[in-house]
């Protein structure tokens, strides 16, 4: 009995040492596959297609001109307060808009400073969450002067600018996203938008 129990431990442990790798090796392969799920990884962004920018001069009877991208559909302002020639460049593959309001100085010159703190109070109330502010009075190719506001964080709005002869006009500008994507991923389309914003402060040309 005892010759049979020795003969059957050394015939089990010979069997163990046999299958012992096969074991072991699924462990050693599990283990590496968790580490290198839980792996730190990079952060990335979906990717976002920008077409070339086309412009085309800007339709219908207003008291201002100027080229906008193709890829902009104009639309005119709905909201309650809007007055004539308030419009809205809607950019619908990026769900963002350049609102533009219009205030004719004609019929009220002493207005125009009034106006200009208009535009300061609408860029002063992103302020709470922008970390980065940049004010720059823009002297353009076409021989005209704009104030241009560039917010940097989490704000609705990432570029406001307006735009005046002191005299007769005055038009304020401001970007839009309606999305609940962050502004870092947007960024690309950001500076997209505010090429189209240059070329149509460039291009902007007053009816009298």
């Amino acid at each position: 009995m005892k010759y049979f129990f020795e003969n059957h431990v050394r015939y089990k442990t010979g069997i163990m040492k046999k299958l012992l790798p096969l074991y072991i090796l699924p462990f050693f392969l599990f283990i590496s596959a968790c580490e290198e799920d839980f792996s730190p990884k990079p952060r990335g962004y979906n990717r976002i297609d920008l077409p070339p920018h086309e412009y085309k001069k800007l339709e219908g009877d207003r008291p201002y001109s100027f080229e906008r991208s193709v890829h902009a559909q104009v639309l005119r302002d709905s909201s309650l307060i809007a007055e004539d020639h308030w419009i809205d460049l809607w950019y619908p593959m990026f769900r963002s808009n350049i609102q533009i309001t219009y205030k004719d100085l004609s019929k009220d010159k002493e207005n125009l400073q009034e106006h200009i703190k208009d535009a300061f109070k609408l860029k002063e109330g992103h302020l709470k969450k922008a970390y980065e502010v940049d004010e720059a009075v823009i002297n353009l190719p076409n021989g005209k002067t704009a104030m241009v506001f560039q917010l940097k964080g989490e704000v609705p709005s990432q570029c406001q600018f307006f735009i005046t002869d002191s005299t007769h006009h005055f038009l304020r500008g401001a970007l839009y996203f309606r999305t609940a994507t962050k502004n870092d991923s947007l960024e690309p389309v950001i500076n997209y938008m505010k090429e189209d914003i240059m070329h149509l402060l460039n291009t902007l040309e007053w009816k009298n």
